[in-house]
């Protein structure tokens, strides 16, 4: 009889590019990912909302900035050396999302990740798509389309 307590799926081998939050390691999928920046000047838009901190100039292009703490509820800290702008994509927008540092890209090679844990957290929890656990760490795996506000089917 399966265990309802705990609500797995198995993954195909997936590369992940992983990042810091504060003291957490979150992971997306290195196919959205399309470059990973130095902090830069970011121009702030107003009357944008709270978790957007602006829009920078990417090669003549307009890319709007998330700051991912806020989005996620985390509290803010100040930007070091090893802050990053990671610019993903998804369907055909382009967002750049600031994270504390990006530590390393690692493989989920066919690994559960648990999603009941993702899923029954807190109210940010529909950012969450699931926890992966690689050799003992635990890499939270971000919903990006839900991140960057877009409909899901």
């Amino acid at each position: 009889m399966a265990n309802t307590d705990t609500k797995q799926q198995i993954i195909d081998d997936m590369q992940v590019v992983a990042f810091k939050l504060r003291d957490e390691e979150y992971g997306i999928s290195i196919l959205n990912v399309q470059e990973i920046r130095n902090l830069t000047d970011i121009t702030r838009v107003p009357f944008s909302a709270d978790f957007i901190k602006g829009v920078i100039n990417l090669r003549g292009s307009v890319l709007p900035v998330i700051d991912l703490k806020q989005r996620l509820g985390l509290a803010e800290t100040p930007y070091t050396d090893s802050t990053r702008i990671v610019t993903v994509t998804i369907d055909d927008l382009h967002v750049g999302m600031l994270v504390d540092a990006v530590t390393e890209v690692l493989t989920l090679e066919n690994r559960p990740v648990d999603t009941k844990k993702a899923i029954n957290s807190k109210e940010g929890s529909r950012f969450l798509s699931g926890i992966g656990n690689i050799d003992g760490r635990l890499i939270i795996m971000l919903n990006l389309p839900e991140i960057v506000g877009l409909p899901q089917e």
